[in-house]
């Protein structure tokens, strides 16, 4: 008895590890989009606005896109006006609201500032001028250390100028000689360590994420390990909402690009909650994602930061804008993009330990049982 309960012991023990296939996290394509290039949202009701080369259009549950705001012309030459849309939030110093579902979009031409788009699409006004080259950035504060104002990025000389921008159009820089930085920022929730309430911003061509405090002082939050470089490094960054976790989904926009290494689909790309807590991800949790191959990885303070894979190989995408998180399913299924499936997570091994220990334990009561019933016969 006991050889044979310290043979199936061992055996259980020597097993392959269960597969990883159902937690590797992989993009799936929703829909087509000529264009596309940036994300805001989710609206109040679930829909997605979506910028592409002709303008802006509305990323509905289960029913792919439909036209938004016709008033609004997209920028010349392909240029990159992102957007972000207003969750609906009081700015105290300013005694005003920025209005729920108004989206704000980078203005790239003359005079350069913020475009304003109504909840309807109908009325496109200006918001606000910035005085500065241009502009390469925008997320609102959600945490309040900024004061709920909308925060845009705008490069000089190797350098990040970073604005403040109250719901009067008011405009206050809080620095002018933050690193280098552009693309989809986020500000971080109390929870994210010591960074917590800090504006984060990643830098495609070293492949650093930076945290920049509401004094304008920046500091490094990690370097991503991910590949660096133009159009290649890391371009978007998110955190994982509360709730996420018991459903929804993390888009991103993978914009063709002819000629470039990673040529992209035209397509929104998709992610499930439930890939992603395979793959280790908690709520909370910031998301990082490259330009090049949309890569991604996690990162977790609390309060030491560790840096750990979501999305491993790169592939053909080409990942623009920000990452946006919907608690409901707003893009249709489609079938899974032809991407290898990515390595092992701590998730995976901690399951995999989890059911040896529950076997053995279940070897060792019948084990057991048989033996009481030898003794009692």
């Amino acid at each position: 008895m006991h050889r044979l309960l310290a043979a199936l012991t061992v055996t259980l023990f020597a097993l392959p590890p269960v597969a990883a296939g159902a937690a590797g996290a992989a993009w799936v394509p929703g829909p087509s989009v000529q264009g596309v290039f940036d994300l805001g949202g989710p609206r109040s009701d679930g829909s997605i606005v979506t910028a592409w080369s002709g303008g802006l259009a509305l990323l509905n549950s289960g029913a792919g896109t439909s036209t938004f705001a016709p008033g609004y012309k997209a920028e010349a030459n392909a240029a990159e006006a992102y957007l972000a849309v207003s969750p609906g939030l009081h700015v105290a110093r300013a005694g005003c609201d920025f209005q729920l579902d108004e989206t704000y979009i980078l203005r790239l031409h003359a005079p350069i500032g913020i475009t304003r788009v109504d909840k309807t699409g109908s009325k496109v006004t200006p918001f606000a001028n910035v005085p500065v080259q241009g502009l390469n950035g925008i997320t609102f504060d959600t945490t309040g250390t900024f004061g709920h104002r909308l925060l845009v990025t705008a490069p000089v000389s190797g350098k990040t100028q970073i604005a403040a921008i109250d719901c009067n159009g008011g405009v206050e820089f809080l620095t002018r000689t933050a690193p280098v930085m552009e693309g989809g920022l986020a500000v971080a929730p109390a929870t994210f360590g010591s960074f917590g309430g800090a504006l984060i911003a990643p830098d495609e061509v070293s492949g650093k994420i930076y945290a920049v405090a509401p004094d304008g002082t920046s500091t490094l939050v990690v370097s991503s390990g991910l590949p660096a470089g133009g159009d290649i490094g890391v371009e978007s960054v998110a955190f994982v909402p509360a709730g996420f976790t018991r459903g929804g989904y993390l888009y991103y926009s993978d914009r063709a690009t002819p000629g470039n290494p990673h040529p992209g689909t035209d397509h929104v790309l998709r992610l499930s909650s439930s890939d992603l807590v395979g793959a280790g991800v908690q709520e909370g949790d910031l998301l990082a994602a490259t330009e090049g191959g949309a890569s991604m990885i996690g990162v977790r303070c609390d309060p030491s930061c560790r840096v750990f894979t979501v999305v491993g190989t790169p592939t053909t995408a080409h990942g623009e804008g920000h990452l946006v998180f919907a608690t409901t399913q707003v893009a249709s299924p489609s079938p899974p993009l032809r991407l290898p499936p990515s390595q092992p997570t701590a998730a995976n091994n901690a399951a995999n330990t989890a059911i040896r220990i529950l076997a053995v334990i279940a070897v060792i009561s019948v084990a057991a049982w048989l033996l009481l019933s030898r003794r009692r016969s």
